[in-house]
């Protein structure tokens, strides 16, 4: 592995400029849960996801990458808020290995789920020891809306004390961990909740354009309760929430979920891109 300090020191700077501590206890007043709209998905999780823990999303199938990597981008938006102060910087951390198999991060994609391009700070890592201390260190940071930790695979380094050490920042701090594991598999973890992501038929609009991406999203684990259920959700961009989808029968077409990603070498523009290397 390459040495991370250096890409620890330049990751604390940036986030000491972007986003300077704020109180644990949140002078924003902000829940300690984070709902997602979706009254029965919120009603099961008593009253939504929550804050200050870390959750593991996962792709479905191997095509579903996509859906996984968008419902991950709108749960961080949900995360950011809109309080007094506006929304809170979203942290996305990413390997070099996520990065290459999955493409470049797309600022136009970002606004269309409903986000800022300018809340949002990308960082890419070589290593994924350089990617657990930095989503460590980052999770520290109580003026973040969420930290997104994106790798590939199943590297033996995230293991059941790595989740730990993440979840014990995320508690400190408030900030929402979400740890995006895309070709990987379960595995022991202290994470709060475990979901399965596959994309949904979508309800088109009118002259048939594509409509608000749409999931099927299965709970694998729970630590504070029961799991095994699923539900449908659809993204509301404007109100920046879920909503469950009513079908409406003929009209409905397959959407990948997540206009966020480019091929690898496309335009990552109007994001703020921290390109990390010893």
């Amino acid at each position: 592995m390459r040495e991370s300090a250096p890409i620890l020191s330049a990751l604390r700077a940036r986030l000491a400029k972007d986003a300077p501590d704020r109180s644990v206890n949140r002078a924003d007043g902000s829940s300690d849960i984070l709902a997602l709209g979706h009254a029965s998905l919120d009603d099961y999780l008593d009253g939504g996801l929550r804050r200050g823990q870390l959750h593991e999303i996962f792709a479905g199938e191997g095509e579903d990458g996509g859906a996984a990597t968008g419902f991950a981008t709108m749960l961080g938006i949900l995360a950011q808020g809109t309080g007094k102060g506006g929304a809170r910087p979203l942290l996305w951390l990413r390997s070099e290995e996520a990065q290459r198999r999955g493409g470049r991060l797309y600022g136009a994609g970002f606004a269309e789920l409903g986000g800022d391009p300018a809340t949002l700070v990308l960082v890419t890592v070589p290593d994924t020891l350089a990617l657990l201390r930095g989503a460590a260190d980052a999770l520290r940071c109580g003026g973040l809306g969420a930290v997104i930790v994106e790798c590939w695979g199943n590297p033996h380094l995230l293991d059941l004390m790595a989740s730990r050490r993440l979840t014990l920042a995320a508690e400190h701090s408030r900030v929402t961990a979400l740890m995006l594991r895309l070709g990987g598999t379960p595995a022991p973890s202290t994470a709060d909740t475990r979901w399965s992501v596959c994309a949904a038929p979508s309800r088109p609009l009118e002259a048939n354009a594509p409509g608000s991406p749409a999931f099927d999203l299965a709970l694998l684990r729970r630590r504070a309760g029961p799991a095994g259920k699923s539900w449908r959700l659809e993204w509301h961009r404007d109100r920046r929430i879920f909503h469950e989808v009513i079908p409406e029968l003929g009209r409905e077409t397959k959407t990948s979920g997540a206009p966020l990603s480019v091929p690898v070498g496309g335009q990552a523009e109007d994001l703020r891109v921290i390109a990390l290397s010893a």
